[in-house]
């Protein structure tokens, strides 16, 4: 759990709204993700964190820091979108998580499309260590099409090992364009980076065995499994954009498909976790959208917040939905539970007569 000792410094009108808002917090939490263990399942989850950190409205309060660090408490691996150039803000939830909290980072995508943003991954290293792997995807000409388009933001892919799992994830902020549902920059973007990293993972594939030989060497040092998550800006799961990445080979796992949206109206299915599975990783039924607003920022919290809600530079001030959404995010997180101990499964094996 993160720190909370800081707290008896602040105001105690401000101690006793953040208390009360972390004890709703935890207790939604509870109610709905499995409890983390370093030996477990592992939970993955992908948050695009509106503009972190913005000083847009006056900027974030404490109590935003407190409740999106606990949040992220509860699980072993996270992809941020979003982040911005200054650092302060992830700097700040990772002290009030513990020094064992990691996070790797992007540099910063610049031009219009590219925001000013970084991605990230944010990981317990008791539960999860980095494998070296950590690049930027720059898609590579063809034949096909020579004159190819970037991505708006460059995704961002890294490799980690968990359990018995070594797992590449790749994470994304796709474009978002007109805000139709088929914007056709979006599609190709989604196309064409699915279409690139299942070609990656047929080669990095070793083939399958004949019986009784040993198996064959990998093609390279790729992982054996892979995830892509992140903000694809997917308006409905029946939308073309979603089908790019099913079509290229990748899998949602079962029980993010039958599910709200995780934006803050819950009808657009924005953020979403697909997957590669190759050997010693499997899906679980646990997962879905963490509505955080159930507990913190509350409809009934506004008068709370009256004082901290700046007005514009034009003078008038934002609604309440609009300002809580720079103090948390305009999107809700998305979360999966994924098997990574195969222990019993080996020795299993291995205790089967005429196993290999």
């Amino acid at each position: 759990m993160p720190y909370y000792a800081s707290l008896r410094k602040e105001d105690p009108e401000v101690r006793v709204r953040v208390a009360e808002g972390l004890r709703r917090l935890r207790k939604a939490i509870r109610a709905e993700i499995p409890a983390r263990t370093l030996d477990g399942d592992l939970l993955i989850a992908s948050w695009n964190i509106r503009e972190f950190d913005s000083r847009k409205y006056g900027g974030r309060l404490v109590d935003s820091f407190y409740f999106i660090a606990e949040i992220l408490s509860h699980f072993d691996l996270i992809a941020i979108q979003e982040v911005r150039g200054d650092l302060s803000a992830l700097d700040r939830v990772q002290g009030l998580l513990g020094s064992w909290w990691k996070y790797l980072v992007t540099d910063v995508t610049e031009g219009a499309s590219g925001n000013g943003e970084r991605m990230a991954f944010l990981y317990d290293s008791r539960k999860v260590t980095f494998g070296g792997l950590a690049g930027e995807i720059v898609l590579p000409r063809s034949k096909v099409d020579p004159d190819i388009l970037q991505f708006a933001r460059t995704p961002f892919v890294c490799g980690f090992k968990a359990g018995w799992a070594r797992i590449d994830l790749c994470t994304v902020h796709i474009y978002y364009g007109g805000g139709k549902s088929l914007d056709p920059r979006r599609l190709k973007e989604i196309g064409d980076l699915a279409g690139f990293l299942a070609r990656r993972a047929k080669v990095d594939a070793p083939p399958a065995p004949a019986a009784g030989a040993d198996p064959a060497p990998r093609a390279s040092q790729g992982a054996d499994n892979l995830i892509l998550l992140g903000d694809f800006n997917i308006f409905d799961p029946g939308d073309a954009t979603l089908k790019a990445i099913t079509d290229a080979g990748f899998v949602v796992p079962k029980v993010l498909t039958d599910r709200a949206g995780s934006n803050m109206a819950r009808d657009k299915y924005y953020d979403q976790i697909a997957i590669w599975r190759g050997k010693r990783f499997d899906t679980t039924d646990r997962g879905g959208v963490l509505n955080y607003y159930d507990a913190v920022f509350r409809p009934e919290d506004e008068a709370l917040y009256a004082a901290d809600i700046k007005p514009t530079k034009s003078g008038k001030p934002p609604t309440y939905k609009d300002w809580k959404s720079y103090q948390m995010s305009d999107h809700l997180l998305l979360w999966a539970a994924f098997k990574v101990d195969f222990a019993e499964d080996y020795l299993t094996e291995l205790a089967t007569p005429g196993a290999p």
